[in-house]
């Protein structure tokens, strides 16, 4: 979802977990569900998808989109549902003659027209040496490049630092609560 987000798409989660898709991206009247696989596991020449429930095949028509992560390259495919439909198993990030996903290779695009939405370009922010801060650096609020991390080490960075803030905000409050009970006592 953070990263559907990240290339400008907008993400919902359906209710329950009984749906054959994991989200919808898009807006009203144009919507296209997405199934979300991952792997991490290179086998003989890439990293194998299961695209199953359980150990059934996915019927056609089950979702529009499958987006599968290969978590060791940090890498995204966006494949529409027909260019493997019977398929149980994909293989991504390969250089072998299976590898028939490529082009789908960090394929954003392919949702953003599905859902008929504008590109989004989120450039990040980068100071240059001896330079004044201009004044979109200076303006309250987040900069881009806290909103949009460009990377999965930038992802799991921003993840790592809210929570810390998160922990100390909490942290305080209970060491204060601490305190005023030790003062009774």
């Amino acid at each position: 979802m953070a990263r559907a987000n990240e290339e400008g798409l907008t993400v919902s989660k359906p209710w329950g977990d009984s749906k054959t898709f994991d989200f919808v991206v898009g807006r009203p009247g144009h919507f296209v569900s997405v199934q979300v696989k991952s792997t991490a596991v290179f086998m003989h020449s890439g990293y194998p998808v299961a695209v199953r429930h359980g150990n059934e095949r996915y019927a056609r028509g089950s979702f529009d989109f499958l987006a599968g992560y290969v978590v060791p390259e940090d890498a995204w495919y966006i494949i529409p549902a027909a260019k493997f439909a019977g398929i149980a198993r994909l293989t991504l990030c390969s250089t072998s003659d299976e590898a028939r996903y490529e082009e789908y290779r960090e394929a954003w695009h392919l949702l953003r027209e599905a859902v008929g939405a504008r590109s989004v370009v989120v450039e990040p922010v980068v100071a240059q040496k001896d330079s004044k801060p201009s004044s979109e650096a200076l303006a309250p609020g987040p900069k881009p490049a806290d909103r949009f991390p460009t990377n999965a080490y930038e992802r799991v960075q921003a993840a790592m630092d809210f929570c810390r803030k998160q922990l100390q905000g909490t942290g305080g409050a209970h060491e204060k609560e601490d305190e005023e009970e030790e003062q009774e006592t």
